[in-house]
Order: C-alpha cells, then sequence, then structure tokens
C-alpha cells in the first residue's frame, strides 16, 4: 500500500519542486562556487532557501489527498489497511471523532496555505489559488 502511494503522489512532491528549482538561476550558483563556496554550502545556502516554497506546496499535495485515498488503500491492500479518517466513518460508527479529525486537517490545509504564501520568495501566489 506504501509503495502504491508513494507511487501516485511522488509527481505531486516532484513538480512543485522543480517549478521553484527552475527559477533559480546559474548566475548565482556559479557566483557562489566563484566566492569559494562548496557543494554543500551552495545548497544549504542557495538552493533549499530558494526552493522551500515548492517544498511546502508538495508536503501539502502529498498530505492532504494521501489521508482521503481511500480507494488505494482499499485495492492494494485488500480491506485490511485502514486509513485514519476511514477507521472511524467507516467501520467504528464514529462520526464525531471522524469529523473532528477532518476539521484538524482543514485547518492544517489553511495554516499549511499561509506558510507557502509567506515563504513564497516572488511574491506570485498566482499558482496557489
Amino acid at each position: 500500500v506504501v509503495l502504491g502511494m508513494v507511487y501516485d503522489f511522488l509527481p505531486f512532491m516532484l513538480l512543485p519542486i522543480y517549478n521553484s528549482m527552475t527559477r533559480i538561476k546559474n548566475d548565482w550558483i556559479e557566483a557562489a562556487l566563484d566566492l569559494g563556496a562548496n557543494k554543500v554550502t551552495i545548497f544549504f545556502k542557495i538552493i533549499l532557501p530558494l526552493t522551500i516554497s515548492g517544498v511546502i506546496s508538495g508536503i501539502v499535495m502529498v498530505f492532504v489527498p494521501s489521508l482521503t485515498s481511500f480507494a488505494i488503500s482499499q485495492i492494494l491492500g485488500g480491506g485490511k489497511v485502514l486509513l485514519i479518517i476511514e477507521q472511524d466513518f467507516v467501520h467504528g460508527s464514529q462520526w464525531g471523532a471522524g469529523s473532528g479529525l477532518s476539521l484538524v486537517l482543514m485547518v492544517f490545509v489553511l495554516i499549511s496555505m499561509a506558510l507557502v504564501n509567506l515563504f513564497d520568495k516572488e511574491g506570485d501566489q498566482s499558482a496557489l489559488w
């Protein structure tokens, strides 16, 4: 089940990171190399801070659907692997607990969207909405 979900959601993580990495100019990396920075320093001082918005966006785009993808766990797991919200709604008949988990998930999505807007370096929020 885990391998199937990784295979399913991998593009949703890689594409935002790739999109944020295409904005990094090669001149910045060449300037850091000319100034004596090694590859580890370039990664932590240039590449990681400029791609953090893509990483956070990818986390949001993978985390939320993976919690609610009941079909993948049913097909690949044969009904033996239950997701958190599915346990409350379908098998436990605990509608209040399932609704509470759904509300917590929605609050997490709103907080993560605010973090993506906060870490967006260029101020272009058109990709988020």
